[in-house]
């Protein structure tokens, strides 16, 4: 079973639901028959890449809310974070554009170490203090730890093309299966999961996608059935 997860780095509630979602999926009985892919979606893919300002400017400047309201919303969100064992900066943190990280992500996936990128980037965006947006060295170190080559991921950043086509097509995926925010979780293309729901609510979509799963159709022709098991190869008859 595939489950696919859209998400944003900048996005907070993709931070804890990450979290919530591998809760579910550690106690699920058939966690090694599960496959996760993380697609992409922006926030904000208008933001110039050295557009980088506080968060707490760009949610009041966005939503329109005070500081105090800004920043009231950081503490739940880090109330929430800590919940799930989750450390978070509710103060100071940047937020900037995110689509270098995508493109990085999707080429950590051909090398089968995305989840441990996307995981080292939501640690560094929401709970380390150096900025992810305002240096592209800083995407390189978290690649290394990802267990990535160093210099093939500068080769990704350096040329805004690799990638690109990957980030965008995931985006407008998104757009046709109606996801208008993030997180949300695909599960076998039959199931929509939106929003960081708490680990009951994904343990039950786990289970329901898997029970629901179709049985194999076996097709084949009326002659000798060509193929080994463990007495044996089937030997052709002449």
């Amino acid at each position: 079973m595939r489950v696919e997860i859209w998400s944003d780095i900048a996005c907070p509630w993709c931070y804890v639901g990450k979290a919530r979602f591998e809760k579910a999926l550690d106690a699920f009985p058939h966690r090694d028959d599960v496959e996760v892919v993380h697609r992409s979606f922006e926030l904000d893919p208008n933001r110039a890449k050295g557009d980088i300002q506080p968060v707490l400017t760009m949610l009041t400047k966005k939503y329109g809310m005070s500081e105090a309201q800004a920043q009231a919303g950081e503490d739940n969100l880090g109330a929430q974070a800590a919940a799930e064992g989750l450390d978070y900066r509710t103060r100071d943190r940047d937020h900037g554009n995110t689509f270098d990280m995508h493109r990085l992500l999707h080429f950590a996936k051909e090398q089968g170490r995305q989840d441990e990128l996307i995981g080292l980037l939501y640690r560094a965006n929401f709970a380390e203090e150096r900025s992810v947006f305002d240096d592209d060295e800083r995407l390189v170190e978290l690649a290394v730890a990802a267990g990535l080559d160093a210099d093939a991921a500068r080769t990704v950043l350096a040329d805004p093309a690799a990638y690109a086509d990957d980030v965008r097509a995931d985006e407008r995926e998104a757009a046709e299966l109606g996801a208008s925010g993030v997180p949300f979780f695909v599960l076998d293309r039959t199931y929509g999961v939106s929003g960081a729901q708490p680990a009951e609510v994904f343990a039950e979509a786990l289970t329901q996608a898997w029970g629901d799963r179709p049985p194999l159709t076996l097709i084949q022709d009326k002659g000798a059935t060509q193929a080994c098991g463990p007495d044996g190869c089937a030997v052709p008859q002449g």
